[in-house]
């Protein structure tokens, strides 16, 4: 029997002992009855059919990589060049990762993805749709009680962790009657939702705008240069001898109004060197395709090897190397310690520009495929390509005037507010969902 003594201290008798670990001591105390407690595999069952690469297509199977969120995106490479046995899974199936589970890498599998093959290393389950509902379950899964239990079953030296299917499928969980894990489920759902439509009315303004661009764009030119397979140019228009130079020129030739993006912006580079400040908490902010900029993290001035560059609200900044799939953004309220990589770009609106550019409009702007075209015929380098702020100044685009760069903003701004509105209902929707499967809440 566990004798606990302290706050931080127990006894415990050598016979009581499952493994040589302080975690394992520790489980979950759920708040629901007996009766509801069960073992995983009261509700999972395992499963193991190995594929014969040999019998069937490459082409319908797909490798996936396991995130520690438990969300699952399908891998480029093909399940004939792995080596080793495969396994599959299919849609409402959970697997999870020996390894990585213990830092989230559980889930169930989405009905968005095809029929799927996975390694040794991921056990497979199917879920008994009687007893439990595979939403129910990737939620419980999620929950920072059940991953305080995952932790307890580590075992292995150190850097090859592994929690094993034997010891998974004997960890206790809350397992009510369906209709009660559904009602949890569409509770969660409805939160979702709401981020979802909200995430929808942001891009309506961005839409609205590549529709305008694409507008003026065939108003401008004679030819659609941005998307045609060939196109023909005088020596004497080449700035260099390549087809994306080639391809800025013609563009250039053939909109003669649309104005250079550096008529509008400008560099922006502060440097600070946080390693002054050994003990400061520094906000380091990143930038990516789905958020735009957003905050990484914190870190002490003294894990910094490098100055960064400072950012402020309304400022701008990209990754040079991925700007081409959209990791650009608008610096949001920030802090006035606020940072970002020394290798990010990073700019700002001209405050004594000929004409006005609204950075809520530049926001919508940057977002569009539009503005994404002109990005991959204008970076430069060989092999890894970049984009540099003097390559953005050279991008040409055309001016609208400043009340219809107003009406962009300010429906980009409504739909922040809603947006935001949604995702601090979601993280409350979060806790409460948690609650209630610990019980400490009614359903």
């Amino acid at each position: 029997m566990i004798a606990p003594t302290t706050g931080k201290a127990f006894a415990v008798l050598f016979e009581d002992l499952k493994r040589w670990s302080v975690n394992s001591f520790f489980t979950t105390q759920w708040k629901w009855p007996s009766d509801l407690i069960k073992p995983l595999t009261s509700g999972l069952e395992r499963k193991s059919v190995a594929i014969e690469k040999m019998r069937i297509d490459p082409k319908d199977i797909t490798l996936v990589s396991l995130h520690f969120d438990g969300e699952m995106e399908p891998r480029e490479d093909s399940i004939a060049g792995f080596k080793g046995r495969l396994f599959l899974a299919e849609p409402g199936d959970v697997i999870y990762s020996k390894i990585d589970v213990r830092h989230g890498a559980i889930g169930v599998v989405s009905d968005t993805l095809p029929r799927i093959a996975v390694s040794s290393e991921f056990p497979v389950y199917r879920v008994r749709s009687e007893v439990a509902l595979p939403r129910y379950v990737k939620l419980l899964f999620q929950t920072d009680a059940f991953r305080r239990q995952i932790n307890a079953l580590i075992s292995g030296t150190s850097g090859r962790k592994r929690v094993q299917p034997s010891d998974l499928e004997e960890v206790e969980v809350p397992l009510p009657h369906p209709d009660i894990q559904r009602t949890i489920v569409d509770f969660w759902h409805e939160a979702i939702t709401a981020v979802e439509s909200a995430q929808q009315k942001l891009a309506q303004p961005v839409n609205a705008l590549n529709v305008r661009l694409l507008e003026l764009y065939r108003r401008e030119s004679s030819r659609d240069v941005i998307h045609s397979r060939f196109f023909a140019l005088d020596f004497k228009d080449l700035a260099a001898w390549d087809v994306k130079s080639g391809r800025a020129s013609a563009f250039r030739l053939t909109c003669p109004s649309f104005r250079p993006l550096g008529d509008f912006i400008e560099e922006a580079t502060d440097l600070v060197r946080p390693f002054d400040k050994p003990e400061k908490n520094w906000p380091v902010y990143g930038v990516n395709n789905k958020e735009g900029v957003f905050l990484n993290g914190h870190q002490k001035g003294k894990s910094f090897k490098a100055a960064y560059k400072r950012i402020r609200k309304d400022w701008f900044f990209h990754n040079p190397t991925r700007c081409n799939v959209g990791s650009l953004g608008i610096v949001p309220d920030v802090h006035g310690d606020a940072i970002t990589s020394p290798e990010y770009q990073v700019w700002r609106v001209k405050e004594d520009a000929r004409s006005p550019i609204l950075p809520g409009f530049l926001a919508v702007l940057i977002q569009t495929s539009f503005f994404i075209d002109l990005i991959q015929f204008n970076r430069v380098g060989a092999v890894k390509q970049r984009m540099y702020t003097e390559n953005l100044c050279q991008l040409r685009i055309p001016y609208l005037p400043e009340s219809e760069q107003r009406t962009y903003a300010q429906a980009r701004e409504e739909a922040l507010a809603d947006l935001t509105s949604a995702r601090d209902r979601l993280a409350q929707a979060r806790k409460e969902v948690e609650d209630m499967i610990l019980g400490i809440k009614k359903v």
